[in-house]
């Protein structure tokens, strides 16, 4: 399946409402550029990063500066020498993480009808604290009237790392994203 590189442009909307789902007081990446110092230009900050967002969207180039990240590992605990007992953080463009919300917020209204109402990561208002809830709750249940509950937990560790990102790309071509959004 060959990507076409057809898509929708970037809309003012979509950069306000990313903007607007961003957290406040984050680090900036290597551009300094922050959230807030575009809520403050207002509209002229809108316009500038939908136009760039634009070009970056026309041309599937995403500008050297705005693909830098800056990687920190940080100590889980003091004194820690060992990489797993580090956390690492990635200090990224704020206009980056704007371009990446608008694209996922995209390839999620195309999903959402292929995703199992099982499923518990990575979907909105179904996160781990409401899959313990429910869990939780049917385990209270269970004690109630005495019967047993059998619970199997899979360690996936690292299972990010093992992902086919191929396989990925193929999926989402099947369900019809833009090209345009699967190149960036």
């Amino acid at each position: 399946m060959k990507n076409n590189f057809a898509g929708l442009p970037v809309m003012k909307e979509e950069v306000k409402a990313a903007i607007k789902k961003m957290k406040h007081g984050k680090a900036t990446g290597p551009d300094n550029i922050s959230v807030e110092l575009i809520e403050v230009l207002e509209d002229f900050g809108i316009g500038r990063v939908t136009h760039l967002l634009n070009e970056i969207n026309d041309t599937g180039q995403i500008p050297t500066d705005l693909s830098k990240s800056i990687f920190i590992a940080l100590p889980k605990k003091p004194g820690a020498t060992e990489c797993e007992l580090h956390r690492t953080i990635s200090l990224m463009s704020h206009i980056t993480k704007i371009l990446l919300k608008i694209i996922m917020l995209r390839v999620r209204n195309k999903i959402k009808p292929e995703i199992a109402e099982e499923q518990r990561g990575f979907v909105e208002d179904k996160g781990a604290s409401n899959a313990i809830y429910i869990l939780r709750t049917l385990i209270e249940r269970a004690l109630e009237i005495q019967k047993d509950v059998y619970l199997c937990f899979i360690d996936y560790t690292k299972a990010f790392d093992r992902v086919c990102h191929d396989e990925i790309i193929t999926q989402l071509k099947q369900l019809n994203i833009d090209g345009k959004d699967l190149t960036l």
